[in-house]
């Protein structure tokens, strides 16, 4: 609080001065009137002194009845050469008036000489941390944004520079966001632009191969069309997940939440792979329990879940079975999916959730964009997923939706 720290000090000097200025007139005009009491006392003395020497027949109630009486003759003093309105009578009154002024000019013209002072100290103190601000602001324009500003006040001054410190912060973390992002943006379109080229090239290469021989072996020409339309699959499943992110990321999603039971998502997701399951011959077994209810939206928590069963079929052997288990407590309530695949090593295990990443032990058809889905439609709407996973062994999944 240095600067209102500042002000009370200043205030309190000038308050202090004040009342010494008061202080020291009070004192020094009641020093006068005891010296101009004392004076006319004296003078009185003497003049009635003279009157009783001269004529001791007046009596003393007449002397004290004149000198009592508000009357005043102003003519009397021009016999002796003395202007009423301008002379004074009484030797030295003159010297003890002229006196006075002088002290009396002097205390004021301290008092306000020690006020102007204080006035213009301060007013320098003002400028110096104005001008702090403006050089603050000018490092700012310069986009130099490591300042430090320290202060603990609460006028005017600080609060200004209390908010430029607040803009200095928030212009940093745009301007390192907007660094990130452009990074980010060319690392996604790099990774997009991969992701991409290599199943056109194959198809590119295959039909080629089809048109360029007329003669080809229907059996290869039904394996290549095969193939082509597998890599067409993941080119549209990489597009559709990509514009489902680029929604996410831009706020895009309004979620329309409902009472749902995980039963209900669950049924739905394995629909959307019996396909996958069937060519690979892979069973899915729900182990049965109460109706657990909770509130999210249907359809993007399918897609979630629908997401993740597919990567468990994408990694499971043949002939293998992926279980699905439901869990309820007090806080959360959970599907856990677990299969019996390839699982995932232990440096990979932290990474699965990012967009694009291809693990070591990644298929050949996986575009990493699916898992990167799932997590961000959880959390959206509120929950967690959790993984744990050993190689060789299998990998299982658990999405926790809180309770609300």
């Amino acid at each position: 609080m240095e600067n209102k720290t500042l002000f009370k000090k200043y205030f309190i000097v000038s308050l202090l001065i004040c009342i010494f200025s008061f202080v020291a007139f009070s004192i020094f005009n009641a020093y006068r009137f005891s010296q101009i009491k004392r004076m006319t006392n004296e003078r009185i003395s003497s003049i009635v002194s003279a009157v009783k020497e001269k004529y001791p027949d007046v009596k003393n109630s007449d002397l004290v009845e004149a000198l009592e009486k508000g009357s005043v003759n102003k003519d009397i003093l021009r016999e002796f050469g003395y202007d009423f309105e301008e002379d004074i009578f009484i030797i030295g009154l003159e010297e003890e008036k002229n006196q006075a002024i002088f002290i009396g000019g002097v205390l004021l013209c301290g008092s306000l000489g020690s006020l102007l002072f204080v006035f213009v100290l301060y007013n320098c103190k003002v400028n110096r941390e104005v001008r702090k601000i403006i050089s603050l602001v000018n490092k700012i324009n310069h986009h130099n944004y490591e300042l430090e500003i320290e202060t603990y006040s609460e006028d005017e001054l600080s609060i200004l520079k209390s908010e430029i410190y607040k803009m200095t912060i928030m212009l940093k973390e745009v301007a390192d966001n907007s660094l990130k992002d452009k990074v980010q943006l060319k690392n996604t379109l790099a990774d997009i632009s991969h992701q991409l080229k290599t199943p056109l090239t194959s198809i590119t290469i295959m039909l080629e191969a089809i048109l360029d021989d007329e003669e080809m072996d229907k059996e290869i020409r039904k394996n290549f069309l095969k193939d082509i339309k597998r890599d067409i699959a993941n080119i549209n499943f990489l597009v559709q997940s990509l514009l489902k992110l680029s929604k996410f990321d831009a706020n895009a999603i309004h979620f329309i939440n409902s009472t749902i039971s995980l039963q209900e998502i669950v049924r739905d997701s394995i629909k959307n792979i019996e396909s996958l399951c069937d060519l690979k011959k892979i069973d899915i077994d729900v182990v049965e329990q109460d109706k657990i209810c909770i509130e999210a939206d249907l359809r993007w928590q399918v897609e979630a879940v629908t997401n993740i069963l597919k990567n468990c079929v994408d990694y499971s052997p043949e002939n293998s079975n992926i279980v699905i288990r439901f869990e309820s407590n007090k806080i959360y309530s959970s599907i856990i999916v677990e299969d019996h695949g390839k699982g995932i090593d232990k440096k990979d295990l932290s990474h699965i959730f990012e967009r694009f990443y291809k693990g070591r032990n990644s298929s050949k058809d996986s575009v990493g964009i699916g898992l990167a889905l799932a997590k961000s439609i959880v959390e959206q709407n509120g929950g967690h997923i959790f993984v744990d996973s050993e190689v060789g062994r299998g990998t299982t999944f658990k999405i926790n939706y809180y309770l609300k």
